[in-house]
């Protein structure tokens, strides 16, 4: 619990915005011994997760945006290890030095993330998904309070399955993909439900129209996907 609130904390202290061309949006990562934690920030949602080489530690994550000068207005939406948070809101504020995220840690001292992309990419931003294939037909999901949803980032992405209204989280993984000449590939670098599946490479056939992502191929499981997700 000590561990989550510090986590949270620092969340809280690096989505406020300095100047406008300091801006958060990308992908971040600060590693504490055998800890790595990734931040993914897109014009309108974060995630943040901490996992070891082969385990998931717990994630948290939900929407923000600018607020007054030198501050951002977040809502947290999901979070694994403190489910009772999940509605919170915050003003909050942040330092940007040297390229860097500076944050703060309430019992004192700095930690810094570094970047590693800048949010750029044809995928990047938030989607959800909203139709699925099952005995040949494609099936509508409609907008509820569960939802699947996934950020991407220019080079990195994570996948949740909440509840937005109780906070409630079913499943998240996450890792590094490419999108080229019509192919997704993801590598698995943790994985909530299934640990032995980190390292996994994953190619699927993958098509924007528009707002709407089409993308199929085999599962992690080995099940034929055929799915649209669709940016929001």
């Amino acid at each position: 619990m000590k561990m989550l609130s510090v986590c949270f904390a620092l969340l809280l202290s690096c989505l406020g915005v300095l100047k406008a061309e300091e801006s958060p949006v990308g992908a971040w990562k600060s590693v504490s011994g055998d800890v790595t934690s990734v931040l993914l920030i897109t014009p309108t949602w974060f995630t943040v997760t901490n996992y070891e080489e082969k385990s998931f530690i717990d994630s948290y994550g939900g929407t923000w945006k600018q607020g007054r000068a030198g501050e951002s207005n977040i809502t947290i939406y999901f979070n694994t290890a403190n489910p009772s948070q999940a509605g919170q809101n915050a003003n909050v504020p942040v330092t940007i030095e040297n390229g860097r995220l500076v944050t703060s840690n309430p019992g004192g001292g700095k930690q810094e993330w570094t970047r590693i992309d800048d949010g750029a990419g044809a995928l990047a931003g938030n989607w959800r998904i909203t139709s699925r294939e099952t005995d040949g037909k494609m099936n509508p999901i409609p907008l509820g309070a569960r939802r699947t949803l996934k950020i991407l980032t220019g080079t990195r992405f994570q996948w949740v399955a909440i509840n937005v209204d109780s906070g409630e989280f079913f499943g998240s993984g996450g890792g590094t993909y490419t999108f080229e000449n019509g192919t997704y590939t993801e590598k698995i670098e943790f994985f909530s439900r299934d640990n032995s599946r980190v390292g996994a490479v994953l190619s699927f056939k993958g098509a924007v129209n528009g707002n709407d992502w089409d993308h199929s191929g085999l599962s992690s499981k080995g099940d034929p996907i055929h799915e649209v997700w669709s940016k929001e």
